[in-house]
């Protein structure tokens, strides 16, 4: 999420929590029934729910900015009535009314807008499932924490939406792409670390998003530690990855790294090995991860993309 990575505060939330950024790490799954079929229809959702969705959703709520892109990846834009302030893609998103935050949705905006599904995701969101059923809304949660459950958690939301089809579709597009990138990886995994927040130093370890797409775009993280973690300039210093990984929202300008104190030791830095990733790409759990693994790729494996 865009503005998750800018303030550590809300990373830590998240981490804690457990992100769309965080959640149970469940993957979702649906209930058996056949492709296309007519509602109504059951899914079990991130939260260990599960789910009956009545009838094919004409007013979609989405509290998650990955949610409302695998809204759109399945052409159901027009249908979602309402959003949150971290929504900025597509850019269409701006014509939807804002319904509160990623971590306080507002409870009221949101009935108001007289949803019959509302995605939301895990972790700090959590507490808000209970009180959305409440007002007798559906609600699905959705968090994946995997490639392979992002292409899960699609095929849940096509179902949810009728949309079983372009679901398919969507993730074999996805797999392809994935092919095509890897395909391009010939050398041995580079040693990386990616920085999600800089003061304190934050990373992500084992068990998280950001972590598989590492290791699909061809890198080895030197962090060893589950989930999102604090990370000392002394462990980093120890670890000395090749190649130091940043989001746009913890450190917008690369050439600043060697300017912190005990960074310029850094391999990655003495070699010029220091890139900016687009967090959107690499954190919010959607079909654009695919576009992140391979912005990762071309920073682990400059020469086989030609850069």
């Amino acid at each position: 999420m865009k503005r998750t990575w800018f303030k550590v505060a809300l990373v830590f939330m998240v981490m804690i929590g457990v992100l769309a950024l965080g959640g149970c790490g469940s993957k979702a799954e649906e209930t058996a029934k056949p492709a296309g079929a007519s509602f109504p229809v059951t899914v079990t959702d991130d939260a260990s729910r599960t789910v009956t969705i009545p009838a094919k959703p004409e007013r979609i709520v989405s509290l998650a900015p990955a949610n409302t892109e695998i809204l759109y990846s399945l052409g159901e834009l027009d249908r979602v009535v309402g959003v949150t302030t971290y929504d900025d893609y597509p850019p269409e998103v701006s014509t939807i009314a804002r319904v509160g935050d990623f971590v306080t949705p507002n409870l009221e905006a949101i009935a108001a807008a007289r949803p019959d599904l509302v995605l939301v995701t895990t972790g700090v969101q959590a507490d808000v499932i209970g009180k959305l059923e409440k007002t007798g809304a559906v609600v699905v949660a959705i968090d994946p924490q995997s490639l392979e459950a992002v292409y899960t958690s699609i095929g849940t939301v096509g179902k949810a939406t009728g949309e079983t089809a372009k679901a398919a579709e969507v993730v074999q597009g996805m797999k392809d792409e994935l092919t095509s990138v890897q395909g391009q990886i010939e050398s041995a995994p580079v040693r990386c670390f990616v920085e999600i927040a800089q003061e304190p130093l934050f990373t992500s370890g084992a068990g998280t998003l950001v972590n598989d797409l590492i290791e699909q775009a061809g890198g080895e993280n030197v962090v060893t530690q589950n989930g999102y973690a604090a990370y000392s300039l002394e462990q980093l210093l120890k670890d000395d990855p090749e190649v130091y990984l940043a989001t746009k929202g913890s450190m917008s300008d690369p050439k600043s790294l060697k300017d912190r104190p005990g960074y310029s030791k850094l391999s990655a830095v003495k070699n010029g090995r220091v890139y900016v990733l687009d967090d959107n790409l690499v954190s919010r759990p959607g079909p654009r991860v695919i576009q992140g693994i391979r912005q990762i790729a071309e920073a682990l494996h400059p020469d086989a993309f030609g850069k």
